[in-house]
């Protein structure tokens, strides 16, 4: 079976689906109506499937032929709280929010992928498990699917991501570390309210608020290895009631992204103690919690090698970036890798002749060329079909 030869016919389908998927975004833990046409178009197809958690759909394809093998593939459907630009036949009709890091094409590639070996079963032995993973961007969802068992015994897990950095027509697949870990705080810290005219009579919170920001880019440039990439990025301040008053709250919610669960346990702790310190220097006190939202993403090697030789399949063998830099955006696909060999590939997404789609992830412009949707639903069939053939 040519596997992109078929999927290639499938290219409208594809774009129907990341087009409807992109209209109707819903963000990370409400992703019901995106759930609802997932299950019901595998059901269409003929595949069964069902609900994992509140917002996840598990599909599982029986091949006919001869083999007991199993292999995950995954895509994430949840949206980003971003206001899309306007102008768009296919832009979003929910305010505020956006498909602005391509999971409606990750979604779109992994349906398509599935009405293909679905439609191709005769040629295959064992099972596909389609992942449809909501709750990405908080972190959430890979664990539902782990803790289900429905992963129990499967060989192989293998994925994609939209890469804008990289050409349209090219892949990237590395072995070892790919993504930072991501841990997401926010600092709720306290003073004491005064009028601005006595700030000595109160503590103010606005202030440890600032001090605490600049605070923690010490830690980066200080107290970690240069040769150990750190970043603590703070992306949200609030403070105060009104212009003439010391505030008496702030709080401060950021990310911390590492490579290693060495450094990223040390990170948090001087993150956590440098914005508590701040606050006590000058007054108040500051409580931090934190959320995990990643681990690093470390690709297998033999799962590397296997997802290469699908790539050069339908890419062609120079379009295969073996290279690609190390990120430190993280992505919780990374769950998986921690429990069972796997891949995870960047599918080039940027075309220079539709600037849009060179927009970096989470822009409010942010786009795919669509022509890459044919190419990354066959490659994650051809992940599929190849683990499913290797002799055992």
């Amino acid at each position: 079976m040519d596997i992109y030869s078929c999927m290639k016919q499938e290219q409208e389908y594809l774009i129907q689906w990341r087009r409807e998927f992109h209209q109707d975004p819903e963000l990370s833990g409400r992703e019901y109506r995106t759930a609802g046409k997932i299950k019901a178009e595998l059901e269409r197809l003929g595949i069964e499937s069902c609900r994992i958690g509140e917002t996840g759909v598990l599909g599982v394809i029986c091949g006919e032929g001869k083999g007991e093998r199993k292999v995950a593939l995954r895509a994430d459907t949840d949206a980003l709280p971003v206001e899309e630009k306007e102008g768009r036949a296919y832009g979003s009709n929910n305010p505020g929010v956006m498909h602005a890091c391509g999971h409606d094409g990750h979604t779109a590639c992994l349906l398509g992928a599935a009405k293909v070996l679905q439609e191709n079963r005769r040629e295959f032995g064992g099972q596909v498990l389609l992942l449809f993973q909501p709750g990405e961007e908080t972190g959430l969802g890979a664990e539902d699917f782990l803790r289900s068992g429905v992963l129990d015994g499967t060989k192989r897990i293998f994925g994609l991501h939209m890469a804008p950095e990289l050409r349209a027509g090219t892949i990237g697949i590395k072995e070892g570390l790919n993504n930072a870990a991501v841990d997401q705080f926010c600092a709720d810290i306290t003073g004491k309210a005064a009028h601005v005219s006595v700030p000595q009579m109160g503590a103010d919170a606005l202030y440890m608020a600032c001090q605490a920001v600049v605070a923690l880019q010490g830690i980066v440039t200080r107290r970690t290895s240069p040769t150990d990439p750190v970043i603590i990025g703070v992306g949200k301040m609030t403070a105060g009631s009104t212009y003439n008053a010391v505030a008496s709250g702030a709080r401060l919610e950021g990310t911390v992204r590492t490579i290693s669960q060495e450094s990223r346990r040390s990170v948090k702790k001087m993150t956590d103690e440098t914005i508590k310190r701040t606050a006590e220097l000058y007054g108040g006190r500051a409580e931090v919690t934190w959320t995990e939202i990643a681990p690093p993403l470390i690709c297998h090697a033999k799962a590397c090698e296997e997802a290469r030789t699908a790539a050069n399949q339908i890419f062609g063998e120079k379009n295969v970036i073996a290279d690609r830099p190390l990120s430190l955006g993280g992505d919780n696909f990374a769950e998986y890798l921690f429990r069972l060999p796997g891949a995870y590939a960047y599918l080039g997404s940027g075309n220079p002749a539709k600037p849009d789609t060179t927009n970096s992830l989470h822009h409010e412009a942010f786009d795919l060329d669509e022509a890459v949707l044919a190419p990354g639903a066959a490659f994650l069939a051809a992940c599929a079909l190849n683990t499913l053939k290797c002799p055992e």
